[in-house]
């Protein structure tokens, strides 16, 4: 779903978001759902056909994915180095 949003991020049609995520159609329709009936993306007209983009509420789950992907990198680096130091 991150993926989607950030492809998103600057509108996009349907079948660019489905190469660009590596989604098939199935898949895709089923994301755009759950995206859309939780206020994640809108549709849009992008040149001149339908397409998506990302809104606010959208932009606020993707930065706190970053941060809690951050986060989690940084806890699997702290049990590293916690590891390595006891060998």
């Amino acid at each position: 779903m991150a993926e989607i949003l950030g492809i998103t991020k600057e509108g996009t049609l349907k079948t660019q978001i489905m190469y660009k995520a590596n989604l098939s159609f199935t898949q895709l329709n089923s994301y755009l759902s759950f995206l859309l009936n939780n206020n994640l993306i809108t549709r849009t007209i992008y040149d001149g056909r339908e397409g998506y983009v990302v809104t606010e509420q959208g932009l606020g789950f993707l930065q706190k994915h970053s941060e809690l992907i951050e986060l989690l990198k940084t806890c699997g680096g702290i049990k590293k180095s916690a590891a390595s130091q006891k060998t």
